[in-house]
């Protein structure tokens, strides 16, 4: 048996690892297709030899499929929506485990070209798209990507080797590249919360496309200050910040239920540098964007509407830690599922049962 997975964005590994994990453990051969990227692919075997992955780096989506067409593995694990489906579908069974939990509308749009299975993070997310799919087949298993954390397989990250003071509170700053807070922030951000340490996590895009080259340049001044640590392209998992973190600072990121999964407390930045293409007459794509997933937001994590509040929220959570936990609990097991750690291995299980292997 042979299970690949379809590494479209390096941001996709997280989600996938300790699902390949188990299945090695179980004794199942898997690979994995990443994709050449000119400004990445060094960056990209730093993380192939890191984790010691059987994989292969094609050209294009279309040498891809021909590699599905000619190995005809038993699954292809996928994190988005990919054209010709049904193409593969003539040799192989497809999975998809999308890369992230957020309130973006395309957490339920990539379903409309169905795999052969779904994973989903709870019963919420499951109706949802059994109303929207009632031919899908999704299974609710949890959100796999946590495992590691909850299982505490991460080797802790010495906040002093980040030239981090470990005896200051961590706040991590999680932002999406778009809708993105970030240039709503101020330049001297650090410095009106000196007395925190702030490590900053970016989302992949914002650091590698030249598109958002005004993000960048806020970032590298942030990264300059004593107190702030900016991670690398190369260091593309959150999970191990997340570990050490004591407050998340996001936007319209996946990472606020992530974090909020944890019960750790979350800043809440409601508001975004938008192009003009989604101001005004045309802010119905903004809204478009955007999932009602997000209304979930307000209970889990401290609502900030402009970058004034902002510092007063950060210090409010931090001497209230348990302030929204009970809120967490209870909206975590809607829109995350189960967060015992097994998510992966519950993943497995639907991957091998005979019944759904030719």
């Amino acid at each position: 048996m042979k299970i690949l997975f379809d590494v479209k964005h390096l941001y996709y590994l997280p989600q996938y690892l300790p699902v390949y994990k188990k299945l090695v453990e179980r004794g199942i051969a898997c690979g994995f297709i990443f994709y050449k990227d000119k400004e990445l692919d060094t960056v990209i075997n730093m993380v192939i030899d890191a984790e010691e992955l059987p994989a292969l780096i094609v050209d294009t989506w279309n040498n891809a499929l021909l590699h599905y067409k000619q190995e005809k593995p038993h699954w292809v694990i996928f994190g988005d929506a990919v054209p010709n489906i049904e193409i593969i579908h003539q040799h192989s069974k497809t999975a998809l485990m999308q890369h992230g939990i957020g309130p973006k509308s395309c957490y339920y749009d990539v379903s409309q070209n169905l795999t052969t299975v779904r994973f989903v993070e709870g019963q919420h997310r499951l109706n949802r798209l059994l109303g929207l799919y009632p031919d899908g087949n999704f299974v609710d298993v949890g959100y796999a990507k946590l495992d590691p954390i909850i299982n505490n397989q991460f080797n802790a990250i010495d906040l002093s080797s980040l030239g981090l003071d470990p005896n200051k509170p961590t706040l991590l700053y999680a932002p999406t590249f778009y809708p993105s807070s970030i240039g709503c922030f101020e330049r001297e951000f650090p410095q009106q919360l000196k007395e925190f340490n702030i490590i900053l996590k970016p989302h992949f895009f914002s650091l590698t496309k030249s598109k958002y080259k005004k993000q960048q340049q806020m970032l590298d001044l942030w990264g300059k200050q004593d107190n702030v640590y900016l991670a690398k392209i190369s260091e593309y998992n959150l999970l191990p910040f997340m570990a050490i973190s004591d407050v998340l600072i996001s936007d319209a990121s996946s990472a606020i239920f992530e974090f909020s999964a944890l019960n750790k407390p979350v800043v809440w930045c409601d508001f975004y540098k938008l192009r003009w293409t989604y101001r005004g007459l045309f802010k119905y794509r903004f809204k478009q964007r955007l999932d009602s997933d997000i209304d979930y937001f307000y209970p889990i994590a401290e609502h900030v509407s402009s970058y004034k509040g902002l510092i007063t929220a950060v210090k409010k959570v931090i001497s209230n830690p348990d302030l929204k936990s009970q809120q967490q609990i209870e909206i975590t097991e809607k829109l995350a599922g189960k967060v015992d750690g097994l998510c992966s291995d519950r993943v497995c299980d639907v991957l091998l049962l005979s019944e759904c292997v030719e």
